[in-house]
């Protein structure tokens, strides 16, 4: 790759990114490498602290191919030399690389070999004034992903980038109440994916209704447009934020 600035290598037992850095820095110096790692995963972050491989605590990733919780002790010695940096991913940015990757490269690829995206994607540690223009290779290493991990990567996908979006709006329980929700939604582009209604968990008025829905939309701006004209309407919302910290998942989904 001529004119190279950087490379960003998705970083699991340290073995790629070592070699990689070795060959990088010893025949160009000036290059740029930096891993990226999930934060399920960290154990090259961890052992970087601790100036030796120590046991990382691993949890669930999309990144299943970098969840290794001790790097190898030669691989760490050399990546420790000749890596620049080192950036923590989470399981959003690599649900949201796995995407862009899929829509933009037509590539379908894991999420341990899709996370060195993450950090040039908007909002990253990568994405700054000064690294605009630069020449940027990203090895892209895994496509072992099975179709149903797929259908989720996409899904956490698209509600990463606030195409798909969860909301439970109070309502009228009277004829109409829910047909004017859907009305102010349709006049609004926003599509609705899922729709589900209950009465027993609302500790308000018995003339009330919650509407809990997933509606397909363009992005963030059409989300907050969408969320002014609910406002505008006088509905009282709580958004995927908001009941994920209230812990109402909706009664039809169960944690186990």
């Amino acid at each position: 790759v001529p004119n190279l600035d950087m490379v960003i290598v998705p970083v699991g037992g340290c073995g790629l990114i070592a070699g990689m850095s070795c060959a990088i820095k010893t025949l160009t110096p000036n290059v740029r490498v930096y891993g990226v790692e999930t934060q399920a995963a960290a154990s090259f972050t961890a052992a970087l602290a601790a100036g030796e491989p120590t046991r990382f605590e691993v949890e669930s990733t999309l990144a299943d191919g970098l969840a290794v919780p001790v790097v190898g002790a030669q691989a760490f010695e050399v990546a420790r030399a000749y890596v620049d940096e080192t950036f923590l991913a989470t399981e959003r940015d690599c649900a949201l690389a796995c995407l862009r990757l899929i829509e933009h490269e037509k590539m379908v690829v894991e999420g341990a070999g899709a996370l060195g995206l993450a950090p040039i994607l908007p909002g990253g540690a990568l994405d700054t004034p000064e690294n605009k223009g630069k020449t940027v290779c990203i090895p892209i290493c895994g496509g072992n992903i099975d179709t149903t991990t797929l259908g989720r990567v996409i899904d956490r996908g698209l509600a990463a980038d606030y195409r798909l979006v969860r909301f439970v709006a109070t309502v009228s329980d009277r004829p109409g109440g829910i047909a004017r929700l859907t009305t102010l939604l349709a006049d609004n582009g926003a599509s609705i994916k899922d729709i589900y209604h209950e009465r027993a968990w609302l500790h308000s008025s018995v003339s009330n209704v919650q509407v809990k829905c997933v509606v397909e939309l363009q992005g963030k701006a059409h989300m907050e447009k969408l969320r002014a004209a609910l406002s505008s309407s006088d509905y009282d919302v709580l958004w995927d934020e908001e009941l994920a910290d209230s812990g109402d998942l909706g009664s039809s989904q169960v944690t186990v």
